[in-house]
């Protein structure tokens, strides 16, 4: 009977719920195997990690059509790089050195470095200068670690009223943006929804960070209307970051299917401050694999020359 009590203790509870309320008098007692228990049920096996998603419906999520066993389901080897990552040119534990060589050193094939701009001075943000000074640098770097890539980023606070840190014409010099809100962050609805959106709309922006902000069992996050912020990123073509750093989990798993309705590419980043921070990117995987994240979905499961351009 070790499949009927794995499927069991597996759970999650409301899709047991559901589960049993829909097969009513089927004994699922005494089964070898846990796909036995689907097969008795005559429904599609369906992988642990999506069954809170399909939830009260156990065939599909409210908002997207999710597969019980979808091709492609994010994994660990999935990612092929690792974006959001801090240095000690802004509050970073280690070098810009240091990050991009322990990257490497983990296999994977490119990283994007993205420390704090000048409005976050409590973490040492980069003032224009050494920006500058810092993509000089990488340049120097990805000629020295090739083929690895080190992309030039930044972590871009959102100003009060929805404007990126920077002029413009710095913001066009990198590779990518991150942009997020790191102050000011009791909002309602109407002010949060307003201040992402502007800034999901800036030509520069390329992930939205941390969307809510909130630290989990801390800080709850600022409210947002989430079929504006979607529609946003759709027609900008930005991407919501995963922040897979374990106080924030930010993108919620639950809206993973919304985003992914709307064609959005879900970045699985750790929010690295050190070398070990890295690491936190499996749990991003994991939080995303309930989500129902597959890799055509996932900004960084692309490859180096790839994702930049999408």
């Amino acid at each position: 009977e070790f499949g009927s009590k794995l499927f069991k203790h597996t759970g999650a509870a409301v899709f047991l719920e559901g589960f049993v309320k829909e097969n009513p008098g089927v004994d699922f007692k005494n089964l070898p195997l846990e796909e036995e228990v689907f097969a008795k049920a005559k429904i599609a096996f369906v992988v642990p990690e999506l069954r809170e998603a399909f939830g009260s419906n156990s065939k599909s999520s409210d908002e997207f059509e999710l597969e019980p066993k979808p091709s492609g389901l994010m994994t660990d080897a999935s990612i092929k790089g690792i974006l959001h990552v801090h240095t000690t040119y802004s509050d970073g534990l280690h070098s810009l050195r240091e990050m991009c060589e322990h990257t490497r050193s983990l296999g994977y094939s490119y990283i994007g470095i993205t420390d704090h701009s000048q409005s976050a001075f409590y973490a040492n943000g980069l003032k224009p200068d050494r920006v500058l000074a810092q993509m000089e640098e990488i340049e120097k770097l990805n000629e020295e670690l090739a083929p690895f890539r080190i992309f030039k980023g930044i972590e871009s606070d959102i100003l009060n009223d929805g404007s990126l840190d920077y002029e413009d014409a710095l913001l066009e010099k990198f590779d990518f943006v991150i942009a997020s809100v790191h102050s000011n962050l009791r909002m309602n609805i109407e002010k949060a929804t307003e201040r992402v959106i502007r800034a999901i709309e800036h030509p520069c922006t390329t992930i939205l960070g941390h969307p809510t902000g909130r630290l989990l069992l801390s800080r709850e996050g600022y409210p947002l209307d989430w079929d504006a912020v979607f529609e946003a990123c759709a027609k900008h073509k930005v991407s919501i970051e995963l922040n897979a750093n374990p106080r924030r989990l930010d993108i919620d798993w639950t809206l993973i299917p919304r985003a992914l309705a709307h064609g959005i590419r879900i970045s699985i980043n750790p929010d690295a401050h050190s070398k070990d921070g890295i690491l936190h990117t499996r749990y991003g995987v994991m939080v995303a694999r309930k989500g129902g994240l597959t890799e055509a979905g996932c900004l960084n499961a692309l490859g180096a020359e790839d994702w930049i351009e999408k």
